[in-house]
């Protein structure tokens, strides 16, 4: 059962309540070079980011936010660290959300600045608590790093702003211990009802983070919790995003689109079936239709058998292949004519 959180609104969506689960990234540009960072946010959109981070570490990178909400479509987030003026003059340029760590931004009355801000705004507020900046006091509580200590950390910083007459906010905890980012999300679930945003931190590279992405929100994600997600990758940020769209189409949280399932290959595939598996998936990214599932069989001895549960396949045999709908085999044609029948059978879909 999904956890009941209240809704908030960031820019024109809102998450909580009963709202899907929404995805986020962060650009890795400059902020303050805003062509370049309009440019990965436009890539983003279009690859199905529907919330974006930027980083904001200077004064000129918080003004630019003004000039970037004007080209993209989809709410801007501004991420801050240390200097509370940052935070002001963010969400004065526009910023839909913030993203601070209260603990950093310094004393009460630098906190008070920006969530009266906030407040007079109606921006919600991200409260984001990391394993690696674990105050010390915890750590020494807790004897280490820990579930109970993150926890204990993020409703500490929620607290302050809410003692400060200000509860629209987003709560994030993050650890790049899979467990013990999974711990503290169950920890975290009955104490509070603010949006839960949901993350592997500092993952890894584009394998070994969405190994260890896909575990960690899994895990977190079918237990009822999360409101939105990021991937966390060393990487492109648009494969950030491919990633959480899978995640979440895995675990049944979002429907649509078209889903390519394959084989793993074997000693029986006659056809370059992982060039041309890369290649159909690639090529239904750019087609509008929703709820088809495609297979992608390198063997006609058993393809057809395997592709009955898909809406269409094909399978490849020794430079020939099949092309099947619905489990039955509609015709035989060479493999280099494969991905272009099957790209046409997509295309004219229902019709």
């Amino acid at each position: 059962m999904r956890m009941v959180t209240k809704e908030v609104h960031i820019g024109d969506k809102v998450i909580g309540g009963n709202h899907p689960i929404l995805i986020q990234s962060m650009t890795n540009t400059k902020t303050e070079d805003v062509a370049a960072t309009v440019a990965q946010i436009l890539e983003l959109e279009a690859a199905g980011c529907e919330i974006i981070r930027c980083a904001v570490p200077t004064m000129e990178a918080a003004k630019a936010l003004g000039k970037i909400k004007q080209q993209i479509h989809i709410p801007l987030v501004a991420d801050i660290h240390f200097d509370y003026r940052l935070a002001i003059a963010a969400m004065e340029n526009g910023a839909d959300k913030i993203r601070i760590n209260p603990g950093n931004i310094g004393s009460t009355e630098r906190i008070k600045a920006v969530v009266d801000v906030a407040k007079e705004r109606n921006i919600p507020i991200r409260v984001g608590v990391n394993s690696g900046s674990l105050e010390k006091e915890l750590v020494e509580k807790y004897h280490g790093v820990t579930a109970e200590g993150l926890v204990e950390s993020a409703l500490d910083k929620v607290k302050i702003i809410e003692d400060l007459g200000y509860d629209n906010l987003v709560i994030s905890i993050k650890s790049s211990d899979v467990l013990m980012c999974v711990k503290a999300h169950e920890l975290i679930k009955d104490k509070t009802n603010h949006p839960i945003h949901v993350g592997i931190t500092e993952a890894g590279t584009l394998r070994s983070g969405t190994i260890k992405s896909s575990a960690g929100l899994a895990m977190i994600l079918y237990q009822g919790i999360g409101d939105t997600i990021r991937v966390s990758l060393t990487g492109a940020p648009v494969e950030e995003v491919y990633t959480g769209k899978q995640i979440l189409k895995t675990l049944g949280l979002r429907k649509g689109g078209i889903e390519v399932v394959s084989c793993p290959t074997c000693g029986r595939t006659q056809i370059d079936l992982i060039s041309l598996a890369n290649k159909v998936e690639a090529m239904v990214s750019e087609i509008d239709l929703d709820n088809v599932k495609v297979a992608v069989m390198g063997c006609v001895v058993n393809g057809p058998g395997e592709a009955k549960e898909a809406d269409i396949g094909i399978a490849g045999g020794i430079g020939e292949g099949l092309l099947i709908k619905h489990g039955e085999v509609v015709r035989k044609m060479p493999e280099s004519e494969l991905l272009d029948a099957l790209k046409d059978e997509l295309l004219h879909w229902g019709n």
